[in-house]
């Protein structure tokens, strides 16, 4: 991965021709949004534009037969890539993620209406055929209630996908620009990084709440879990390197994450919190001297 980096930090010819060809190559999106990524974080918004606007024209093509997801991602990741060039902090990329991917939800929700509303008839049956005898004993209003609910969860797990891979092709190019510049920088920026107890608990109610004030308003619930469990990743990486495990122990996390997700998914969201309140890191944190950004 760091010749690809390489390769494109080399000159603005190869750039393009990265961000342009992984943009119009299907299931490569991700390569064009974190290439496109790396060029902003290290040359700033004004280089990055010349170039990005060659993986915009293929994006744009993908929008006109019904597939949005590669132009989402690349602005998205965009977005949050000028973000953390200006504040330096991940815990704001965490965060702006949110209202990120319920833009997302809001283009999905329009652009595939009909197939969302087709799936989620397909889950109500399933679940009348699974759960019929204990529905039956809920009361209309609940079972209306439930109902409801699944067209605004269903578009936000697929908003919440284009969100998790937005924030995963950043922090691709931030690993590349790292590795480029300043190795290890973007290790430690990850180790540290840390949601204090008001937006933990922000998003913790959000998950709760939400749903209970609109119908509409559940696709928020799958968007706020991406923060959380990101934040437990990162809090588990930084327990491993601080105590000097070895790498398997991270290995273990992600096969388990891919075998139990129902399981393992939940336990990183409280992990996030509770390392909120309790600092497992230490709260006398050693701050890394070095930016991984590698500009100064």
């Amino acid at each position: 991965m760091r010749a690809i980096a390489e390769f494109i930090m080399r000159g603005r010819m190869q750039a393009t021709l990265v961000v342009a060809a992984a943009a119009a190559l299907p299931l490569l999106f991700w390569l064009s949004a974190a290439a496109s990524a790396l060029v902003l974080l290290r040359r700033g918004m004004q280089d990055a534009v010349t170039i990005v606007v060659w993986a915009v024209l293929p994006a744009l093509a993908w929008w006109y037969f019904a597939e949005p997801r590669t132009l989402l991602v690349l602005l998205g990741t965009l977005s949050l890539a000028q973000l953390l060039r200006r504040t330096q902090s991940w815990v704001a990329v965490l965060l702006a993620s949110v209202p990120l991917g319920l833009l997302f939800a809001l283009v999905l929700g329009e652009q595939f209406q009909e197939s969302i509303a087709r799936l989620a008839q397909e889950l109500n049956t399933l679940m009348q055929q699974q759960m019929g005898e204990i529905l039956q004993q809920w009361p209309e209003a609940e079972r209306a209630r439930m109902d409801s609910l699944v067209v605004p969860v269903l578009t936000g797990l697929m908003a919440a996908l284009l969100q998790l891979l937005s924030l995963l092709s950043l922090m691709l190019a931030r690993y590349w620009q790292a590795a480029l510049y300043n190795p290890g920088g973007f290790a430690g920026e990850f180790h540290a990084l840390r949601l204090s107890p008001l937006p933990a608990f922000g998003l913790l109610l959000a998950l709760l709440l939400v749903p209970n004030v609109a119908p509409q308003l559940a696709m928020l619930v799958p968007l706020c879990t991406v923060p959380l469990a990101l934040a437990g990743v990162a809090l588990l990486h930084g327990l491993v390197a601080q105590k000097r495990l070895a790498g398997f122990w991270l290995v273990g996390l992600y096969v388990s994450l891919l075998l139990f997700l129902q399981l393992i998914y939940p336990l990183l969201m409280v992990l996030a919190i509770v390392d909120s309140l309790f600092d497992f890191r230490g709260r006398q944190r050693h701050k890394p001297d070095d930016a991984a950004n590698g500009e100064g």
